[in-house]
């Protein structure tokens, strides 16, 4: 519905179990979604995604514990842009050069790519699966990468912690996008009309994604209780008790 925002997309049909609205609190959710791989035998591997920030909740060490104790298949992956919003790594962390050190307090296998470089990181995540499908063995991949805009709209001024020439220092040498297309321009696998056209469409797409939305009405101001509590869908008595439990009137 979109109520949520970004944080709280979900689809279990696709596996995607989303993020969470509490920094760091999707870290051991990852774990126990691993678990259930492991204990109904599926033969999946869980992907979990972080960043910086969330790196240093204490739900991290909780979860690389218990994911290391019953030899979890999942993948842990730290997304490193060095702010968590406009404090900086060096300023908030112990381990400064390298937040995947953490995994070698519980023995657990680490290692860290290049964010800008879509081939090691395919490599990376190649081997972390590899590890966690055949030995049964969580990795922390720690991804280093940049961001461009602040963290939110609250962050909007981001010159108050870098300067404009970073940023534009991390567009020219180290955009994931243009790297990737240059090196299929240079093995002969694309054209520079194509990266052109593919620039071209995902704006348009975009732009009509927007319009789309600011298109839409306003919801109903009755609907800011709705998706809040659980609702009856049925009259039995569990439900009403349960009704009951949850309903502030």
């Amino acid at each position: 519905k979109g109520m949520g925002g970004s944080m709280h997309i979900f689809s279990k049909e696709h596996g995607f179990y989303g993020g969470h609205g509490i920094v760091g609190a999707q870290i051991p959710v990852g774990a126990g979604i691993a678990f259930a791989d492991k204990y109904f035998n599926t033969g999946g591997v869980t992907m979990t995604y972080f960043g910086d920030g969330a790196a240093r909740q204490g739900s991290l060490h909780e979860a690389f514990n218990m994911a290391m104790l019953w030899k979890l298949p999942v993948v842990f992956i730290v997304e490193n842009n060095g702010f968590s919003m406009g404090t900086s790594v060096k300023r908030s962390s112990a381990f400064k050069d390298h937040l995947g050190r953490r995994a070698e307090m519980y023995d657990m296998d680490w290692d860290r790519c290049a964010g800008h470089d879509i081939y090691a990181i395919r490599a990376c995540l190649d081997s972390a699966m590899r590890r966690a499908r055949e030995h049964q063995r969580p990795t922390l991949l720690e991804i280093s990468t940049y961001r461009y805009f602040g963290f939110t709209v609250a962050d909007a001024n981001t010159k108050k912690y870098r300067t404009p020439d970073d940023i534009a220092w991390h567009r020219e040498h180290r955009d994931p996008v243009d790297l990737w297309m240059q090196r299929l321009i240079q093995e002969g696998i694309a054209k520079e009309a194509l990266h052109e056209q593919v620039r071209s469409a995902a704006k348009k797409e975009a732009g009509e994604a927007v319009r789309w939305a600011c298109a839409q009405p306003a919801p109903e101001i009755s609907d800011i209780s709705r998706d809040v509590y659980w609702e009856t869908d049925h009259g039995t008595p569990a439900s009403r008790i349960g009704r009951h439990f949850f309903d502030d009137a």
